[in-house]
């Protein structure tokens, strides 16, 4: 910007200005330009308003320069603001991007084409090209701008990329660690190391903002066992001379380790005692910021579930340099008490109202509880409608009320799929189903269902209401038809089943069952037709009927019913036939699973189970019984194998009229059986949930207990486990620890199914 043919001598002569005019411009018009401009003709020219009025020309955003000239005639001065206008930018073109698309850089550009051109911006997108390669791995990656000029007020944009080679982190090293080794330190870090998987994993990538999180996660290590006083340094990034890799240091001065010294509360105290027993800290402990936060939240529910919603615990401490402690008082402000005003739904497009508000541990009118707050969210999430639950305090109708705003988003709960499959326990398989576990948005779970196998047929429709009437009762009922190849004969059944629940508490509920169902046994195999004609074993009905009762007790603790990382499941079922039909018999299982994090995002498991079956006046039927064996239950075992064991009358191999291989044994079913299932699950790609597992299995099943416990085949191995869309999907491969021999393979089995995890 600037002044030209002014002067202080014209300022003096007054001289009159007798136009006002703009020159240079092109696209913007000079009433647009005029528009800011404060001198005007017939005014006395003044230097002071001329540069304010440049500086506004200036800051309309268009012009690259502007300037102020004059002309004298006799009658006045004539006053021209000469412009520049800037360029558009008509084009922009990448060249010489590989490694990353050329659309990804185009969207990282803060410049865009028809757009006036702008230096900062053209800056700006050097710099975040920059950095998006440098996120990738591309240390050293070049950007240069290359402007090319098409007219006087059009230029096209050439970004000109020089990748460079890929340039990971080789090295992470600390100064000042004493506490803890380099290793740990390392663990604790997002950021890695090259190692011969970074092209699958991007471990060693160089990423700043990930990398200044990791000094804060350092830092938090440090605070959490004990070092009040740590300072991490700012991670300092070094090209090795060789330009082979980058090289991370990170400056550590840790300070002295502080122990907890006193812990007092003040303030609002109802029960001293009630809020030491939810304090985790006690004196002596190492001090750790984490557990002091924990302690934070746990005392302050303690009020928050008496009513007290804006409960507040400020925690004051006093560290001692010379003891190398530190005093807590909790202090305790309670506040006012509040109750439920109104409950608002929102996002629920297809979910009724009531289907959500069921699931609420508070009504309006009830006093403010934290923790119920907390289970209505776990509750909502346990229903699987939703991909996100979110429960919001919002100011009610008077200062001692609270709003409490629901918010859902909704996930597709029905599915549809026809196709076909491969099973390593039914073969071959075509299947069609439609289910859908919220129907007509009421919350209603409806199934019509059919597949058809080399070794399996199934059809079911099946209808449950898990509020039946409004009320906590489920009710439903499934009417069904199956036929399945065993190892030793074939077995149909149709039937039907009414089942109804009651939940006792949040988190025990009971559930009732009756069924009845048809049967046929047939396409026996040789070795056990050999067997009966033998008398080795007694005939069996083929046919009849089965009329039992079931009830189950079940309490389930877990955070996530669907996926769950910690609490418990256990579950008591007892099941009387009798009840009419011609099968006699009680069956007593109970199961119980165990859930824990390992660290990491990782989850173990254990999982025992324990089963019973007697006759009551006549046999078990063969169908009936337990077998073990298979991704269910003993992995590596070949499928319902895992029982007691007859030899065939027939030696060799032979083959039956369904052209069924079978071994010249009888696979008899047990009356009891115990299993034991250990597992430790980890993320793969936490995108598309999938996970890996290594597991060990431990079970037997035989006709007493005391037999069962006498011996137990053990398995161990690894698998992924995805939630497809199709449903649940398992891949395991067991070994056998202890194989039978003449019957498992020791090198192992590979299975998998498609269905709900155990």
């Amino acid at each position: 910007m600037q002044l030209v043919g002014l002067s202080s001598r014209a300022m003096a002569e007054n001289e009159k200005i007798t136009a006002v005019k703009v020159t240079g411009n092109r696209r913007i018009e000079a009433a647009a330009i005029l528009q800011v401009v404060r001198e005007k003709a017939g005014d006395q020219l003044d230097v002071e308003t001329v540069d304010a009025d440049i500086r506004a020309i200036y800051r309309l955003g268009h012009f690259r320069d502007v300037k102020a000239e004059v002309d004298r005639s006799d009658a006045g001065v004539t006053l021209n603001y000469v412009v520049q206008e800037k360029p558009v930018v008509r084009g922009i073109r990448i060249e010489g991007a590989k490694e990353l698309s050329t659309e990804k850089v185009r969207d990282a550009l803060e410049i865009k084409a028809n757009t006036i051109f702008s230096q900062k911006d053209l800056t700006k997108s050097i710099q975040k090209v920059k950095k998006l390669y440098m996120d990738e791995g591309y240390y050293l990656a070049e950007i240069n701008a290359v402007q090319e000029k098409r007219s006087e007020t059009e230029l096209d944009l050439v970004f000109k990329i020089t990748e460079g080679q890929k340039i990971l982190i080789t090295k992470i090293e600390f100064e000042g660690n004493k506490a803890f080794p380099a290793k740990k330190l390392k663990k604790t870090m997002e950021t890695s190391e090259k190692w011969f998987l970074s092209w699958l994993t991007s471990a060693g990538t160089y990423k700043e903002e990930q990398l200044k999180n990791d000094a804060a996660l350092i830092s938090d290590l440090y605070l959490n066992n004990g070092f009040v006083n740590v300072k991490v340094g700012e991670p300092k990034v070094e090209l090795l001379p060789d330009k082979s890799g980058l090289k991370v240091t990170i400056g550590i001065t840790e300070g002295e380790r502080y122990r907890i010294g006193a812990i007092d509360f003040g303030g609002d105290v109802t029960d001293r005692k009630e809020l030491e027993k939810v304090v985790t800290e006690k004196p002596g402990q190492v001090f750790s910021r984490a557990n002091l936060r924990t302690d934070i939240f746990a005392l302050t529910d303690v009020y928050a579930d008496k009513g007290f919603a804006f409960a507040n615990v400020s925690p004051a401490t006093k560290l001692n340099p010379e003891k190398h402690t530190i005093d807590i008082t909790f202090e305790m402000e309670k506040g006012e008490k509040v109750y439920i005003d109104r409950i608002n739904v929102t996002g629920n497009s297809k979910t009724r109202d009531k289907v959500v508000r069921r699931e609420m541990k508070l009504a309006e009118g009830d006093l403010y509880s934290s923790s119920a707050l907390k289970r209505s969210k776990q509750s909502l999430m346990n229903l699987g409608f939703f991909e996100e639950a979110n429960i919001a305090n919002a100011r009610g109708s008077a200062d001692n009320k609270l709003d409490l705003n629901v918010d859902v988003k909704e996930k597709a709960t029905g599915t549809f799929s026809i196709g076909a499959g491969y099973s390593s326990l039914d073969g071959l398989i075509g299947q069609g189903s439609v289910s859908q576990a919220n129907f007509l948005g009421l919350g209603l779970k409806a199934t019509l269902a059919g597949s058809i196998g080399s070794k399996s047929q199934t059809y079911n429709v099946g209808l449950t209401d898990p509020y039946f009437l409004d009320t906590k009762w489920t009710l439903g009922g499934d009417i069904y038809r199956t036929e399945r190849d065993y190892l030793d004969y074939t077995r149909r059944a149709t039937g039907a089943d009414i089942k109804a629940g009651y939940p006792l508490s949040d988190t025990l509920s009971t559930f009732w069952m009756y069924k009845y169902e048809k049967k046929d046994i047939f396409d026996l195999s040789q070795p056990l037709q050999d067997n009966i004609t033998r008398g080795v074993i007694e005939q069996f009905e083929t046919s009849g009927s089965t009329s039992s009762i079931t009830a189950s007790l079940t309490s389930n603790t877990t955070d996530y019913h669907v996926d769950p990382s910690r609490g418990w499941v256990n579950s008591l079922n007892i099941e009387v036939a009798g009840l009419g039909g011609s099968s006699r018999f009680a069956r007593y299982v109970t199961d119980n699973t165990l859930f824990f994090p390992v660290g990491f995002g990782t989850v173990g498991s254990i999982k025992t189970s324990l089963g019973y079956i007697q006759g009551i006046g006549k046999d078990v039927p063969i169908d009936e019984r337990f077998y073990l064996g298979g991704i269910s239950t003993l992995r590596g075992y070949e499928s319902r194998t895992v029982c007691p064991v007859r030899p065939g009358g027939v030696p060799g191999e032979d083959v039956d009229a369904r052209n069924r291989v079978s071994d010249t044994k009888v696979y008899l079913g047990a009356n009891a059986e115990a299993v034991v299932n250990l597992e430790w699950q980890f993320p793969l790609l936490k995108e598309a949930n999938l996970k890996g597992v290594v597991f060990m299995d431990a079970g037997n099943a035989d006709n007493t207990i005391n037999a069962v416990f006498s011996k137990f085949l053990m398995s161990y191995g690894f698998g992924i486990r995805w939630f497809s869309p199709v449903g649940p999907l398992r891949l395991e491969y067991g070994i056998p620890i202890n194989p039978r021999p003449g019957i498992d393979k020791t090198s192992g089995r590979l299975e998998f199914s498609i269905g709900n995890f155990f």
